[in-house]
């Protein structure tokens, strides 16, 4: 069965919006998810996730395109939408590439066009495997016996010699397993290490103060060699 490809369309022009909008319906891999005339209206949709192309006018109201899509690539939630970037001019063409939109259409552009770029998004979408889902819990090593915790209920690990502590919302275990172990597994959860000795989870931060996280009532310094990628998780905030 032919993969299908949900796509959006967004242009504040309602001419070119619905002209965009007839080519996607005549594409018989792209399915039209939505179309929309400013970056704004367009966000919800996308933030739901399972969007695979963009199909984007660089000359929108309020944000423009070449802006909405640069957050989209360096935004962390979701799978990345590939972008086609449309524009009634060459000259944001370069643009396009620093946001790495896979084509570049000027208009009036005719179908021809138009399908070449859908097809290279296909082809580009059928070489990247699907991403394993993530389970929600973990098994750790406990005296004899393995035990289930589930992944949010943990708030940070702290190693202790050959074991570590795992702290959850309803108490602390102590396991077999190193840090760097436990690490692995749970980074692709969100979670981030910010010390020699601890990995916490950053849905549980309450506060943050002077280079110091709180969860709870425990305060855990974020140490020199951490602090770049800290400062990046929680740019919001610091």
């Amino acid at each position: 069965m032919e993969q299908t490809l949900n796509c959006l369309v967004v242009d504040d022009d309602k001419e070119v919006n619905a002209y965009v909008c007839d080519m996607v319906r005549q594409t018989a891999f792209l399915h039209l998810a939505g179309s929309f005339y400013s970056a704004d209206e367009a966000l919800p949709t996308l933030s739901n996730g399972g969007i695979a192309l963009l199909i984007l006018d660089i000359n929108l109201p309020g944000i423009d395109g070449v802006t909405f899509a640069g957050m989209l690539k360096n935004g962390s939630a979701g799978t990345i939408p590939k972008v086609i970037l449309i524009s009634g001019s060459k000259e944001y063409a370069l643009d396009g590439y620093k946001v790495d939109a896979i084509d570049y259409l000027v208009k009036p552009f005719q179908y021809p066009d138009f399908y070449k770029a859908a097809t290279k998004a296909l082809s580009i979408s059928k070489a990247v495997k699907p991403a394993e889902a993530l389970t929600d819990h973990l098994f750790l090593k406990v005296e004899h016996a393995l035990v289930r915790v589930g992944i949010a209920d943990i708030l940070y690990v702290e190693s202790f010699k050959d074991y570590i502590k795992v702290f959850t919302t309803t108490g602390m275990i102590t396991a077999l397993s190193t840090l760097k172990s436990i690490e692995d597994k749970l980074t692709p959860h969100g979670f981030i290490r910010i010390h020699r000795s601890f990995i916490i989870n950053p849905a549980k931060v309450e506060s943050i103060q002077h280079m110091t996280v709180k969860i709870g009532n425990t305060t855990i310094p974020v140490t020199e060699q951490y602090r770049d990628a800290f400062r990046k998780h929680f740019e919001e905030w610091l």
